[in-house]
């Protein structure tokens, strides 16, 4: 499923064409998607097609068109603090923009089949941790993946706010899939070749939307041929923070607080916010869609009826902007990190100020 939004030349482009399109339709969303590079999340060789709106996979290692993920992400009506679990929590693109948006008091929980598509998640998630400045412009709440098939919950497991399911979901698994909410709480999943969204509004109550047409690859039904026994997944303990952890999430939020007043009375004093570089305008370009066709993917073009008509239109928007922006060259400056280099200012030894920036490596 995909190419619903032409394809972006980076990842803010990309997000761009997305709430053109009205997929991304609130702030928290945006500054999800913003914060993590699609890109990151590909393998190497693949990095060329991260900015299309499609679907791939490769072996086990699976992502969703990004239009798909912003119907889910704004679907899920997520808030600071709730509780969230992944099924089929894959590379863990999904599960980590989720925590930038639960902020540290939330829970964050995924299930994968697969034990190698595990360690790939840990391994973005600790690259993203590492190196990504926009890390610091959020307090995370860290997802715990285990392993195992999402159809073999233990029954005494805890109950969440939100759950979303990243593959097609058989009729008679509904129920199931149900009892992991919450009273209040948000399902998304694909339902018979449908993305549903089901709201639990009682015990026994529940409101139905069905949001788009997908095409997602079925659960994979548990094999007990081995032993002949199931295979019960327990999902982590929903832990206490650490006093450690506590007091690290104050003094970072409380410096932040310093930052924003201090930024509040530079402007105050008349001083000019530097200059905001022009975006390159969003262009309507032919749409890319994909069809899956016995496991398969394969991607095709669809000619926009009203390109022919543009496209003088846009080649003189074109030609105006390059007038606009030819006095300079330059690109802009990369963003600074404010709340790292006020930590690294401060008068305290060093293990507590790495301590503070969680070891990053930028």
């Amino acid at each position: 499923m995909g190419g619903a939004v032409s394809a972006g030349e980076d990842n803010d482009e990309l997000i761009d064409n997305l709430k053109e399109a009205q997929y991304i339709r609130t702030e928290l969303v945006e500054q999800a998607f913003r914060a993590i590079d699609r890109a990151d999340y590909y393998l190497e060789e693949f990095k060329d097609n991260a900015y299309k709106d499609l679907a791939w996979k490769h072996g086990n290692i699976h992502l969703s068109a990004p239009c798909i993920y912003s119907e889910v992400m704004e679907a899920l009506d997520l808030q600071p603090g709730l509780s969230f679990l992944n099924l089929g929590s894959g590379t863990g693109y999904l599960s980590s923009m989720v925590g930038l948006i639960l902020g540290p008091f939330g829970v964050n929980h995924g299930v994968e089949l697969h034990s190698d598509v595990i360690e790939y998640a840990k391994q973005k998630l600790d690259f993203f941790i590492k190196t990504s400045d926009s890390f610091d412009k959020f307090e995370f709440c860290e997802p715990s993946f285990v392993i195992g098939n999402c159809l073999e919950i233990s029954p005494d497991c805890t109950q969440y706010d939100r759950v979303y399911c990243g593959a097609g979901v058989q009729k008679e698994h509904e129920d199931y899939m149900k009892n992991l909410l919450k009273v209040g709480g948000i399902l998304v999943m694909p339902l018979e070749e449908k993305l549903t969204k089901i709201t639990r509004t009682g015990p026994s109550a529940w409101e139905t939307k069905k949001i788009l047409a997908v095409s997602f690859a079925p659960l994979i039904q548990p094999n007990h041929a081995d032993s002949g026994k199931s295979r019960l997944v327990h999902l982590p303990p929903v832990a206490v923070r650490s006093l450690q952890d506590l007091a690290r999430i104050a003094i970072r939020g409380t410096i932040k607080k310093i930052i924003h007043q201090e930024a509040m009375g530079k402007a105050g004093t008349g001083l000019r916010s530097p200059p905001r570089f022009k975006r390159r305008r969003v262009r309507r370009r032919r749409m890319e869609t994909i069809v899956f066709l016995d496991k398969e993917v394969f991607a095709s073009r669809i000619s926009n009826p009203s390109d022919d008509n543009n496209n003088s239109e846009d080649m003189e928007d074109e030609r105006l902007e390059e007038e606009e922006t030819k006095p300079s060259e330059l690109k802009p400056d990369p963003p600074v990190n404010f709340l790292r280099e006020k930590v690294l200012s401060l008068p305290l030894p060093d293990p507590l100020k790495y301590y503070l920036l969680y070891y990053r490596e930028k």
